[in-house]
């Protein structure tokens, strides 16, 4: 009985500690098979339409290379001032002095003005330097990429990679569209050159054939190619101008519009800033240039016909077409951008007189709300109308007045969204001055009056003398 009364008093005896927790067993790595179809390593990591602007974009970047408009360190730079200096300057000079007509007695005004060959020489090898000065010192400072706004970290969008490649393909086919008439104008002109420095001089008039087309060749292309680079630059922007107009005609926060604007603005601007003084530049050396040729071909008192003549014509046209496609991608941004305040107008036009006006439409596009009557914003209410509003607001109406706040705070969202359109509307400017359509006509008139005078007095008049003397003969 003590036993068990001992027992019955002791404490109970402690609690079991808890078991240990399972060693974790180490699994084997799996090793794949061979016969499992895994994708290989060599499997390109782009999709498609990436890889075709990447291809598309090294064709570009290699064809700028070659062309001197890409340098960027300084033995690049040093190597195309040396190709520009001996191919464009040294080259054609020295065709100029080899030619047959440096001799005594020999006149061959009939074939060749020394005077014109000279100007063409220094218009062409002017208008050269500027693209290459200009245009490889910005691709130095920012790349291809950020050259042309196509990199990621600038915005690019997926969606327009294949725009992007579909572009840069007509950069170059327009470019070989505009070499390859006036390149055949050019050798017409040397071959009829040479048939008569042929009687001179046989190895003379081969080197000044030779010298006066690779000449030519480099720098038209230099020229055409930098005025194109400017173009397609544009001809990019005008991708996200249209994408920017169809999201616009949307229902969406005119927040999102406002900065999508912003950012379109901010790309304008550095393509400005970029290319202004690549534009003024060779405006100024294209326009000085027909001057001077319109002045010497007017106070030259010798026959002009193609042979002697075909040379100035063709450069005044190859520096002309530059000009005018520079000006062309710009008027044509800007009509772009400015456009877009129409579209913005109506886009509200709409918004606020559909039959959707009468609910309170949000900035998120559900319009499930109370209709408000027409009457609630055309009456002049007296001060005790406004009262019993009031009062009834705050009795059973408090629901529609906050849709009436809804619908209100959007109108005014998008009526500053136009409004400030409206007084920015962007586009490529030239210090201060946008190039429109009305500065495209002007400019392209002044052009056009200089060129056609040098295409009457070099193609135009002796055509017409040729005609009526063979008439005459007849």
């Amino acid at each position: 009985m003590a036993n068990a009364d001992r027992l019955a008093g002791a404490p109970p005896p402690p609690p079991a500690p808890p078991p240990l927790p399972p060693i974790p067993t180490r699994t084997a790595i799996r090793v794949p098979s061979a016969s499992e179809n895994y994708p290989p390593l060599s499997a390109p990591l782009l999709p498609p339409t990436d890889a075709q602007l990447e291809r598309w974009l090294r064709r570009l970047g290699a064809f700028l290379a070659e062309s001197g408009l890409s340098a960027s360190t300084r033995m690049e730079v040093a190597f195309t001032a040396s190709v520009l200096a001996v191919v464009g300057v040294a080259l054609p000079a020295a065709a100029v002095a080899l030619s047959p007509c440096h001799d005594d007695g020999v006149v061959c005004d009939d074939y060749e003005v020394e005077l014109f060959e000279q100007f063409v020489m220094v218009s062409q090898a002017s208008a050269a330097t500027v693209a290459v000065a200009c245009v490889s010192r910005k691709m130095a400072m920012y790349g291809l990429r950020k050259f042309l706004f196509v990199d990621p970290e600038l915005g690019m969008r997926i969606r327009f990679q294949k725009e992007y490649a579909a572009r840069i393909e007509d950069f170059f086919r327009t470019l070989l569209w505009w070499l390859l008439p006036c390149f055949a104008v050019k050798v017409t002109r040397e071959i009829l050159r040479f048939s008569h420095m042929l009687h001179e001089s046989t190895w003379r008039a081969c080197i000044v054939l030779f010298a006066s087309i690779i000449s030519w060749m480099y720098l038209t292309t230099i020229v055409l190619s930098s005025s194109m680079l400017f173009n397609l630059v544009c001809n990019l922007q005008v991708i996200h101008f249209d994408d920017y107009g169809k999201v616009l005609e949307q229902d969406a926060d005119p927040l999102v519009y406002m900065k999508e604007h912003l950012q379109l603005r901010h790309n304008l601007s550095k393509i400005s800033h970029r290319f202004r003084m690549f534009l003024l530049l060779l405006f100024l050396s294209v326009t000085a240039s027909q001057f001077a040729i319109l002045y010497k071909t007017t106070a030259y008192d010798g026959p002009i016909n193609f042979t002697n003549g075909g040379d100035i014509a063709v450069s005044s046209v190859v520096q002309v077409v530059g000009l005018v496609l520079c000006l062309h991608g710009a008027a044509k941004i800007s009509h772009r951008a400015q456009n877009i305040v129409a579209i913005a107008s109506r886009w509200h036009a709409l918004a606020t007189c559909s039959t959707d006006s009468t609910y309170g439409s949000t900035p998120n596009g559900s319009t499930h709300l109370a209709t408000f009557p027409s009457q609630m914003f055309l009456r002049d209410y007296s001060e005790s109308d406004l009262e019993s509003l009031e009062g009834g607001s705050v009795n059973g109406g408090s629901h529609n007045s906050a849709q009436l706040a809804s619908y209100m705070s959007s109108y005014h969202k998008r009526e500053s969204l136009v409004l400030y359109l409206l007084t920015n509307p962007g586009g490529i400017t030239l210090y201060g001055w946008t190039v429109d359509r009305t500065f495209l006509n002007t400019i392209l008139t002044v052009e056009l009056t200089l060129v056609l005078f040098v295409l009457s007095k070099t193609i135009v008049s002796p055509a017409s003398t040729l005609v009526s003397s063979y008439m005459s003969f007849r």
